[in-house]
């Protein structure tokens, strides 16, 4: 175990004498391998560090898009999730991610790196250059021994020595070359960009919801918040058969984004002065059924209580979203209706779905992505994706 979680010791790279913080438009040329980075002063910039050779069972990837997600701005702006993810030193963002395979370490054999094209002199060159196989990268990385419960029995998300990158102190994978176990990439098909590639992550966590929550053909589902998780959980579930869905916002243009992305959608504006209680009634009618489920993709309190509310009895409200550490639930109605509360963290054995998925057209992600940077803007990559004024779904970095 000592050797895995060394492997991975994020000393390393700020240790490491390449290291530093770039100052402001600063670009060391693309041969850097340059990252965006937060710390605790809440600073977000971008840094150079080494680009490291693949050890054993280890490839490098040439990260090609990376998507911002809520909790790297979280990270930057707020400095933690929980009491258990805290930025105590700087630290690399980004986990949604998707590349090319560039160089392999010993022992893999299941990934090819491509080859560069060099030119000899004016007419003559060397063989063509070929591209490097194109992978979605799993950035939750377990321990895989036998001696762990969670690995042993394929709830890898529970590992406790597990590596996630970006979530502190490891560094995420929102750089130019990222070095990655072989066995947590996934082999993207032609037909799958890397932009699409990227969205697989948080592709990978509607499918868990739905998954675990017992979504079936035809169930009557209500998804509260149309942000970038909501409305991939609203994409995958209307591919998983749900019918009607309703789903709710704080702000209007979210939700005709929401039927834009599946125009027979029923969508709720909230109202921050109504109740919860009051929210769910209107929830109820526009559904015109009763609710079997409820996807709540948003961890805010007010908005749980109105997914309990909204559920019909022996509903279950499944709870994506991440909030505050201590809240509290209507008890009562909750035991008299036989209303289930699940939780769900991170997600396990659902990126060869994504990407099939994907693949197959059962799911469009597509649209989702409405911002592009290049990776030596990403600074403001990152202040697009805190501001809602902005009108942001997905922000991604390309590189």
């Amino acid at each position: 175990m000592a050797s895995f979680t060394e492997t991975y010791n994020p000393r390393k790279i700020l240790d490491d004498p390449e290291f530093r913080i770039l100052k402001e438009g600063e670009n060391p040329g693309p041969d850097a391998n340059i990252a965006a980075f937060y710390n605790p002063a809440h600073e977000i910039h971008l840094v150079q560090k080494p680009k490291l050779k693949p050890g054993p069972g280890q490839v490098l990837v040439h990260v090609r898009a990376t998507g911002i997600c809520g909790s790297d701005v979280h990270f930057w702006q707020h400095g933690r999730i929980g009491d258990s993810m805290v930025v105590e030193d700087e630290c690399g963002s980004g986990h949604e991610s998707a590349g090319e395979v560039v160089e392999v370490g010993e022992g893999v054999t299941q990934w090819k790196a491509g080859t560069k094209l060099y030119l000899l002199s004016d007419t003559a060159r060397s063989d063509l250059p070929s591209l490097g196989d194109r992978v979605a990268i799993e950035a939750g990385v377990p321990c895989s021994q036998p001696a762990c419960d969670a690995c042993r029995t394929g709830r890898y998300n529970a590992c406790p020595d597990v590596v996630f990158f970006s979530t502190p102190p490891y560094h995420g994978t929102l750089t130019r070359w990222h070095l990655h176990p072989a066995q947590w990439l996934h082999r993207l098909p032609a037909e799958v960009s890397y932009e699409e590639g990227a969205l697989c992550e948080p592709l990978a966590v509607a499918l868990a919801g739905i998954e675990r929550s017992g979504l079936r053909l035809g169930d009557p589902l209500l998804i509260c918040g149309a942000g970038p998780i909501g409305l991939i959980t609203l994409v995958a579930a209307r591919a998983a058969g749900a019918e009607p869905i309703v789903i709710t916002d704080l702000f209007q243009n979210r939700l005709d984004f929401a039927k834009q992305l599946v125009p027979g959608v029923r969508t709720v504006l909230i109202e921050r002065s109504s109740t919860s209680k009051e929210q769910a009634a209107k929830i109820k009618e526009v559904a015109d059924c009763s609710l079997a489920v409820a996807l709540e993709c948003t961890g805010v309190q007010s908005s749980i209580h109105t997914a309990i509310y909204s559920v019909q009895f022996g509903g279950k409200v499944f709870i994506i979203g991440v909030g505050k550490s201590e809240q509290t639930f209507p008890f009562m109605h909750l035991s008299a209706n036989e209303i289930d509360v699940q939780f769900q963290y991170r997600y396990a054995n659902q990126y060869p779905k994504a990407v099939r998925l994907v693949a197959g057209g059962l799911i469009n992600i597509k649209p989702l992505v409405t911002h592009r940077f290049k990776l030596e803007d990403a600074v403001s990559a990152f202040h697009v994706a805190a501001d809602p004024a902005q009108g942001a779904i997905k922000v991604q970095i390309q590189d």
